[in-house]
């Protein structure tokens, strides 16, 4: 499920000069890690949304630690899964 998380970042980012072994599921995706910002974060919920049929509300008190790292997506969206 993180190789698929990080596969989704990169195109839907447009984040071609990256690979999926680059990006460390444990890093923080926004700042000092991957460097991703608010529009980011727009794009990849709706991407995630469109992939997994998982919305993720920007409302939800817990959306800062969802989107903290390609690892806490990965369990959100097994959970919401089911």
């Amino acid at each position: 499920m993180e190789n698929e998380i990080k596969q989704l970042i990169i195109d839907a980012l447009a984040l071609e000069d990256m690979t999926v072994d680059e990006i460390d599921s444990h890093a923080p995706l926004f700042n000092d890690g991957l460097g991703l910002d608010s529009i980011d974060a727009l794009e990849l919920g709706l991407a995630i949304r469109k992939k997994y049929n998982v919305k993720i509300e920007a409302e939800n008190a817990e959306v800062v630690k969802i989107f903290s790292s390609v690892a806490t997506l990965a369990d959100y969206i097994k959970t919401a899964l089911g």
